[in-house]
C-alpha cells in the first residue's frame, strides 16, 4: 500500500473570553490548529501541531511510497525541518496512518507498556495568589495527583508567593510542578533571562515547599548551567520542550543537565526519536514526561507515547477553566479527552491514535488560502 495524498488544513475557534497566556503578553482570543491528512488506499491518517507553513511542494518526496518506510521518512522530515520549520505533525499522521491499516492502537504499536497514563493539571494563567489556590483546591478534588504553576512575574518573589499560597491550599496530598518559563521566549520578548544565581536561589526556596521539579530555569542551551544547577539543587530540574535538534537533546543526556526531559513528540522529536528518547533517559535513571500543550491530537500523540513507553509518575494535561478547558483545546475532536476520577486517562483500542475527525463539523471554522494569518 502506497501513501496516495497529503493535504494540510488550518481551524482557527474564537476564543471569548479569551486565554491570557502566562508567557504571552497579548490575550489569545482564538485557537488555531493545523491538520495533516495523509491517505493510502481506504485508510487515512491525521496528526497536527505547526502550521507546515514550508512544506507546500514537497509532497512528491513521500507520495508512492510505503507508509511504513518510517526511518526514511523521518529522515526526510529532518531535512525539511533544518530549512522550513517543524515538520512532525506530517510524522504523526503516518504513525496514525500505520496504526489505522495494522488495526492497532499507536501506544500499542510503539511497545504497549500500558493504555493508561496519569495526568497532571497544567495550567496556563498567572492569577493572584487567593485565586490560583482556590483553583489548585478544586483541581485536587478533581482527583489529579499535581498541578503545574506558571512563573513570569518581573519578581521572581511574587511568583513564589503564589507557590506558598497554593501548598498552604493543598498540603503535602498533592505535587506542585513549576514552569519558570526561561528555556525560550516570544519573539518580541526582549528580557532577560534568569542568571544562576537567580535560578539557584528559586530551586532552593521551592525545594523548602517540597515542589517536585523545577522547569526550564535557564535558557535551553546552557548545558553545563543546568548540569551545576541540578548538581547544586534539592528541586528537581526538568526541560528540553522545544529543543529542535535530537543532538541538543543527547548534550542533556551528556551533561547530565536534567532530570526531567520533557521534549515535545511534536514539537522537538518526532514519536520515532520519542521512543529513543525515553529509552536513553530511562536508562540515565532520568524521567522522560513529554510537554504537550496544543491541540486534542498535540495531546494524543504525546499520551500514547508516555503510555507507551514512559515510567513517569504523571504527565502533562493542559487544563485551566474556564479559560482554557477540554472542549477548546481539542475543537478538533470529535469529543474532548478527559482524565476519570482518580486522574488517569485511558488510551483507546482504536487504531491509530484511536480517533476519527469530523471534517464536516469542521468545515466552518476553516482558514482558507488567501485569508490564513497564523
Amino acid at each position: 500500500m502506497k501513501i496516495d495524498s497529503i493535504e494540510i488544513h488550518h481551524y482557527r475557534l474564537p476564543l471569548d473570553p479569551p486565554f491570557r497566556a502566562s508567557w504571552d503578553p497579548n490575550p489569545r482570543a482564538s485557537h488555531t490548529s493545523t491538520i495533516v491528512r495523509v491517505r493510502a488506499g481506504d485508510y487515512e491518517g491525521v496528526g497536527s501541531g505547526d502550521a507546515m507553513l514550508g512544506f507546500a511542494g514537497h509532497e512528491k518526496l513521500f507520495l508512492g511510497h510505503d507508509p511504513f518506510e518510517i526511518e526514511r521518512h523521518v529522515r526526510i522530515l529532518d531535512n525539511l525541518q533544518f530549512h522550513y520549520g517543524r515538520m512532525w505533525p506530517l510524522e504523526v499522521a503516518l504513525w496514525d496512518l500505520m496504526g489505522q491499516i495494522s488495526g492497532q492502537p499507536l501506544w500499542k504499536l510503539l511497545g504497549g507498556r500500558s493504555q493508561k497514563v496519569r495526568a497532571y493539571a497544567s495550567t496556563g494563567e498567572r492569577l493572584p495568589a487567593p485565586e490560583r489556590a482556590e483553583s489548585a483546591r478544586r483541581l485536587r478534588e478533581q482527583g489529579f495527583p499535581a498541578l503545574k504553576l506558571r512563573f513570569h512575574a518581573a519578581d521572581p518573589r511574587d511568583d513564589l508567593a503564589i507557590v506558598r499560597a497554593v501548598r498552604e491550599a493543598v498540603g503535602r496530598e498533592m505535587a506542585i510542578l513549576v514552569d519558570a518559563n526561561q528555556g525560550w521566549q516570544m519573539p518580541w520578548d526582549a528580557a532577560a533571562p534568569w542568571d544562576f544565581k537567580t535560578a539557584l536561589w528559586m530551586a532552593d526556596a521551592l525545594a523548602e515547599l517540597d515542589v517536585y521539579w523545577l522547569e526550564e530555569p535557564l535558557p535551553r542551551h546552557d548545558y553545563r548551567g543546568l548540569a551545576e544547577l541540578r548538581r547544586r539543587a534539592k528541586v528537581r530540574i526538568a526541560g528540553g520542550e522545544g529543543n529542535r535538534e535530537f543532538a541538543e537533546l543527547r548534550e542533556y543526556l551528556q551533561h547530565g543537565s536534567l532530570d526531567v526531559y520533557q521534549a515535545d513528540v511534536v514539537w522537538s522529536t518526532g514519536i520515532l526519536r520519542a521512543r529513543q528518547l525515553a529509552a536513553e533517559v530511562q536508562a540515565a535513571g532520568a524521567i522522560y514526561s513529554p510537554h504537550t500543550w496544543g491541540d486534542g491530537l498535540v495531546l494524543l500523540a504525546n499520551l500514547h507515547v508516555s503510555a507507551a513507553v514512559s515510567q513517569a509518575p504523571f504527565i502533562e494535561f493542559p487544563f485551566d477553566p474556564p479559560t482554557w478547558t477540554p472542549e477548546r483545546r481539542d475543537f478538533i475532536l470529535p469529543s474532548p479527552t478527559l482524565p476519570d476520577a482518580a486522574g488517569y486517562i485511558t488510551l483507546p483500542d482504536a487504531p491509530g491514535l484511536g480517533v476519527k475527525i469530523d471534517w464536516a463539523a469542521l468545515e466552518s471554522l476553516r482558514i482558507h488560502a488567501g485569508t490564513m494569518q497564523l
